[in-house]
């Protein structure tokens, strides 16, 4: 599967657009994380835990965008974006999408 933030694959002809496809996780707090990341946030620097955190959440959800776009018959994925919403204190999504399409 090919994946671009492009709209376009370069070198490739787009055959037909499949439509859109999203994959998106909910994550919410987690104590001792939170406990470590106030810590940091009193000294500085990176706060790990929530990297950390944030990369396991755009993992999961690519691949539930892998698998929309695997079941609609994909050979690319076009024009990805990444947003992130807060869907209550302590809770927030992250979401990707892109366009499916099929290629020559």
């Amino acid at each position: 599967m090919i994946l671009t933030t492009l709209n376009n694959v370069p070198g490739k002809q787009i055959k037909t657009s499949l439509g859109l496809v999203r994959g998106n996780t909910i994550r919410a707090k987690n104590i001792g994380k939170d406990i470590m990341a106030g810590f940091r946030n009193i000294v500085g620097g990176e706060i790990k835990e929530y990297t950390e955190a944030l990369n396991e959440a755009r993992e999961e959800a690519m691949k539930r965008m892998l698998k929309n776009a695997e079941d609609v018959g994909a050979d690319a994925i076009i024009g990805i974006r990444f947003t992130t919403s807060q869907i209550m204190s302590g809770a927030a999504e992250l979401l990707v999408y892109g366009t499916a399409v099929k290629l020559e």
